[in-house]
């Protein structure tokens, strides 16, 4: 497939004084009143090679993949990159980037308020042109249910949305008791010698997201969890599938172009 060329916008995201941390609170709770942990969608995982749609049924084709980076030299000029690759090639079939201006500070628990409204954007304009890539599963860097109050920016995106979607964290976010050395002793653990990922439950005994060694000679765990509209098994097999380094592709390619658009346009 040809990739679609990339193309460029600048907007400005910020928050009035007025908001504060309770009404970004009001806005999580509202928002995780829809949230959906199991499967819900239309299409299946393909199983073989050779499995293509039939009898109506569709095969995850399409997944997108979010990053944002940020300048080093401006903190508040940031690149938003949305990618869609093909879920069996891990080819990158479109690809677009906004230059942008975030005045949102960052506040832990809330990174889905500096964030979110830039890849809502990104996909908008896609949907807008009802493009045939438009993805079916999003991926995001960032954590779903793996969060304080069991909402992160993949829960928040997933719900603007209403796509499926995973959060892939890169770090461990400590809440309900899970410490990066109880993660270390789950995965060194000799029951777990022969497995690639192991879930994470919190003190209340919630299953919060799995710790997953993604790929060969990886020996940092990447943390995934349920996003929206996905359950944890079949986002782990989704980003087991998508892995060839220690990080899924579409989110390894979204963070490539971000800072390479970046590099080029500012």
């Amino acid at each position: 497939m040809e990739m679609e060329g990339s193309s460029t916008s600048s907007s400005t995201f910020h928050l009035s004084s007025d908001d504060d941390h309770k009404k970004w609170l009001e806005i999580q709770g509202s928002l995780k009143r829809k949230l959906i942990t199991e499967d819900d969608y239309n299409w299946k995982l393909r199983e073989s090679e050779e499995e293509e749609e039939s009898s109506g049924v569709q095969v995850l084709k399409y997944i997108g993949g979010f990053d944002i980076s940020f300048s080093k030299h401006h903190p508040s000029v940031a690149c938003g990159t949305l990618v869609v690759l093909d879920f069996k090639t891990l080819d990158v079939v479109y690809e677009d980037s906004s230059i942008v201006t975030i005045d949102v500070p960052y506040v832990p628990g809330f990174l889905a308020f500096r964030e979110a409204p830039v890849f809502v954007q990104l996909l908008k304009k896609m949907q807008d042109s009802s493009h045939p890539f438009y993805p079916q599963l999003l991926m995001i860097d960032g954590n779903g249910t793996l969060h304080p109050r069991g909402f992160g920016s993949a829960c928040h995106l997933g719900v603007l949305a209403d796509l499926p979607t995973i959060g892939v964290g890169k770090n461990l976010h400590h809440v309900d008791g899970l410490t990066n050395s109880r993660v270390r002793e789950l995965l060194e653990a000799e029951d777990n010698f022969n497995v690639y990922f192991v879930p994470l439950v919190g003190d209340s005994g919630n299953t919060l997201g799995a710790a997953l060694h993604s790929s060969k000679g990886s020996f940092k765990p990447i943390f995934v969890s349920v996003g929206h509209r996905v359950s944890l098994a079949s986002a782990v097999e989704v980003v087991k599938r998508t892995c060839k380094y220690r990080v899924p592709e579409p989110i390894r390619q979204a963070d490539i172009r971000s800072r390479d658009y970046l590099r080029k346009h500012h």
